[in-house]
């Protein structure tokens, strides 16, 4: 895509500050934050939508879910509960999907949203 922001973020052609990036994914502090914490795990590979992914995609999707905890932790909010029980910190991912969900760039990216309770009130 000639013209999506993340793609261009992905090929070095807008500069950002990454917090993680591999051959498949590029993690970087949302310009818009929620929260106190609040970074997008984006794939490098142009995707439009969460729609749009299929079996094909299974295991970029589970990558980019098990990089989340890592870091949120790594940035401050992340969810410890030793024994088992009801423990601290923690953080939210959402992914929006289409016009009703909330998407405004059309390439699939997963936010992760964290910090005291951000979302409190908001519905």
């Amino acid at each position: 895509m000639t013209d999506c922001i993340f793609c261009k973020i992905a090929a070095k052609q807008i500069p950002t500050k990454a917090i993680y990036e591999d051959d498949d994914l590029i993690a970087f502090h949302d310009i818009n934050p929620a929260a106190p914490v609040h970074f997008l795990i984006v794939p490098k590979q142009h995707i439009a939508t969460l729609a749009d992914c299929s079996e094909s995609h299974a295991a970029l999707l589970g990558k980019m879910m098990l990089l989340a905890p890592k870091l949120a932790k790594e940035q401050g909010c992340g969810y410890e509960a030793a024994d088992g029980s009801i423990g601290t910190g923690g953080f939210k991912t959402l992914f929006n999907t289409g016009p009703d969900g909330g998407q405004e760039v059309y390439h699939l990216h997963l936010h992760v949203i964290g910090g005291p309770r951000p979302w409190r009130g908001q519905r």
